[in-house]
């Protein structure tokens, strides 16, 4: 039985997080993979997608794709379903791919499941661990109907780039202007080299640092890692980072495989942002900062004396 992912990209360029899930579908089923593109990609990316195993790829070509109608992209889904004959569909979680996966669930009476962290359990029936409460606890759901919405969690399947490209055909859904029943009147594209949603590392500062004309240790640091940068709820409201950058309950949550905390104390909202991450490294003047109950290292010391060690030491290590 086919499994079909819903495939995301930033100006034309495949996100990361979609190739993961593309992962995440070869290991439920090694027979057929079908990568479902909307809007304006580009070819060549499409075509690598082959190297995370994928078997081909629909594009949906048609222009109105382009500007992210969610209403449309679940059409979209969820005709692909019927004539592919899939029954399971996999999603990166993200912003766009919640609201795509619920309206698909409906459309295509199927069950749904998100924060998906790991491969299902089919050994009796289709069982998926979700994460729940921000992280502080997981469930074990059962899906029932016999069509599935898969959303997963950044690190849910080990990532791999091998075997050749897969084919990519143009795919002509049906779509009528109930579809596009919304509009989009601007957008507000997050700025620096690596996007949050997207970084294996992330480098974060808090009110710690004093004052916005200090962050450059948190640039250099990052820089030095390949890291992104993100910055804690107060700093985001004082405006000494852009609020894009804010990393927490209320903000962006992340999961990377490192996450580095300077001069943040750890309150409970950001915490809730970050708990996903594999490792996290805390580094605060004051011993008792909730944070470094999270951490799984720490270092207690002033951020403006080992933070610009630590970028040395990096820079030393990957020369």
């Amino acid at each position: 039985m086919p499994v079909i992912v819903f495939v995301e990209h930033d100006e034309g360029r495949i996100k990361k997080s979609s190739k993961e899930a593309i992962c995440y579908a070869s290991a439920i089923n090694s027979g057929d993979v079908i990568a479902l593109v909307c809007g304006n990609a580009i070819q060549d990316e499409m075509e690598l997608l082959g190297k995370n195993g994928a078997n081909r790829v629909l594009h949906a070509t048609e222009s109105r794709l382009d500007h992210g109608d969610i209403q449309a992209y679940a059409s979209v889904i969820s005709q692909a379903m019927d004539k592919e004959n899939a029954d399971i569909v996999v999603l990166a979680k993200s912003s766009v791919s919640d609201a795509v996966a619920a309206r698909t669930a409906i459309k295509s009476d199927a069950s749904f499941a998100t924060n998906v962290t790991e491969l299902p359990d089919t050994t009796d029936g289709f069982k998926v661990k979700r994460s729940i409460f921000t992280g502080n606890a997981f469930a074990w759901v059962e899906l029932l109907k016999a069509k599935k919405i898969i959303g997963i969690t950044k690190n849910s399947v080990t990532y791999k780039e091998e075997g050749g490209s897969a084919g990519v055909i143009d795919y002509l859904p049906v779509l009528s202007d109930d579809d596009f029943n919304s509009n989009v009147t601007g957008r507000e594209k997050a700025s620096g080299e690596v996007l949050l949603t997207e970084a294996e590392i992330i480098v974060s500062g808090g009110r710690g640092l004093k004052g916005p004309e200090n962050w450059g240790m948190i640039v250099d640091l990052a820089k030095a890692l390949g890291a992104a940068t993100g910055c804690s709820k107060p700093v985001s409201d004082l405006e000494w980072r852009p609020h894009h950058e804010h990393v927490g309950q209320t903000g962006i949550k992340v999961s990377p495989n490192l996450y580095i905390a300077v001069g943040i104390s750890g309150a409970i909202q950001h915490l809730a942002g970050v708990n996903s991450s594999k490792v996290i490294v805390v580094i605060n003047k004051d011993p008792e900062a909730p944070f470094f109950n999270a951490a799984d290292y720490g270092v207690v010391g002033d951020a403006f004396e080992v933070v610009p060690k630590l970028t040395e030491a990096v820079k030393a290590m990957l020369a």
